[in-house]
């Protein structure tokens, strides 16, 4: 059960990407043609038998995660022209990081490597888009916040090993994972979680790079689920995005490696939207105000509106709320304000779903005469 789950982590990585549409780019490096760190299995009659078929069906499901790698979300349609294809004949090396068997069973981790020329070629012959040039380097730095009062940690764990499992070196967003400094404190990373300019200055300063994001997870086993939070700035600009991933059966570290595989994908679908100049505005914001982008697929209608709070807290609580939300989508919060934010984002039948929706959240969306208000209901 547990290698199985793993098998799909790794298929899964790429699934989850977020992108937007792209042309072809010319690559700058080649290591992003080979997926390493991929977990195989199968069962035959034989030991024999049961390798061989591990590795026959272990190269074709990684030219999968390749594909759908290189390849933008909006064109994995596309991908169903090349269902035929065989990624033996593209292959041009394998590597065993760690291999196991029994007289009937083969579990192995290899690293994959396909030819990038025979792979560009195959892709522009079908004029399918994609883009092969990795992004520099990023920072990650894994945080736990949990506590009455939550209070936030370097992680040496579960979640930790989340992220140093996945393949971060040949990832289209190369990442480093480093551990959190003595210096960020707690009050810095809500700062940080909050919007606040100052506490991006520190973490970019105590690391040495501007481009730095902390991955926070707040597990709640109680209420079987798993809150993350995305903070900092990548490649392209500020980055602040919550998800909420389910803990199935008490598996918090099934839950951690989905999370961190959704997380990587967001990074990079982000990378890949920048070089394709599709997303310029969310690059480079027009005002000196930092924009926290949580950058998805722009799917729905556009919505425009401004939030209004009590204090810094209630703030917290709808921005939460509303990120969490189904089928809110390209958020992007502006200016803030005492009292006040700035947001635009896209939804599914557009402000009067969106409306609908956020009242069963405690939060009250009005058209008025100035546009449409958000507030919270409780």
């Amino acid at each position: 059960m547990l290698a199985g789950r793993c098998l799909v982590i790794a298929i899964l990585v790429w699934t989850a990407v977020v992108g937007l549409r792209v042309a072809p780019a010319v690559a700058d490096t080649d290591a992003p043609y080979t997926v390493g760190n991929f977990p195989v299995e199968a069962t035959a009659a034989n030991a024999v038998a049961a390798k061989e078929q591990a590795l026959a069906d272990g190269q074709q499901a990684a030219f999968r995660s390749l594909l759908k790698r290189l390849v933008p979300v909006t064109a994995y349609k596309q991908l169903t022209r090349l269902q035929g294809t065989k990624a033996a004949d593209l292959v041009s090396g394998i590597s065993v990081r760690s291999e196991r068997n029994s007289s009937t069973a083969y579990y192995a981790t290899l690293d994959f490597s396909f030819q990038p020329d025979a792979v560009r070629s195959l892709l522009s012959g079908q004029n399918i888009p994609f883009v092969d040039q990795q992004a520099p380097l990023l920072t990650v730095v894994p945080v736990l916040l949990q506590g009455n009062p939550p209070a936030a940690s370097g992680d040496r764990g579960l979640w930790h090993r989340a992220w140093s499992g996945l393949d971060l070196t040949h990832t289209i967003t190369p990442v480093v994972v480093k551990d959190l400094k003595p210096s960020i404190q707690t009050d810095t990373v809500n700062a940080l979680v909050s919007g606040d300019d100052g506490a991006m200055q520190k973490l970019k300063a105590e690391y040495g790079s501007g481009l730095v994001v902390l991955v926070i997870a707040e597990p709640d086993v109680a209420a079987k689920k798993l809150n993350v939070t995305l903070a900092g700035s990548d490649a392209i600009g500020g980055l602040l995005l919550k998800r909420t991933y389910r803990i199935s059966d008490g598996d918090l570290d099934y839950a951690s490696q989905l999370a961190a595989v959704v997380s990587l994908g967001i990074i990079e679908g982000r990378w890949k939207a920048i070089k394709s100049g599709v997303s310029q505005a969310a690059a480079t914001p027009s005002s000196n105000i930092p924009v926290w982008e949580a950058s998805t697929s722009g799917n729905g209608e556009d919505v425009t509106l401004t939030a209004q709070f009590g204090d810094s807290n209630q703030w917290d609580q709808m921005r939460a709320q509303l990120l969490d939300t189904p089928g809110v989508d390209a958020l992007n919060i502006g200016s803030v304000s005492e009292g006040s934010a700035d947001i635009s984002l896209k939804y599914p039948g557009g402000a009067r779903n969106l409306s609908s929706a956020l009242g069963t959240r405690g939060l009250s969306l009005i058209n008025t005469a100035n546009g449409w208000v958000l507030h919270s209901s409780r």
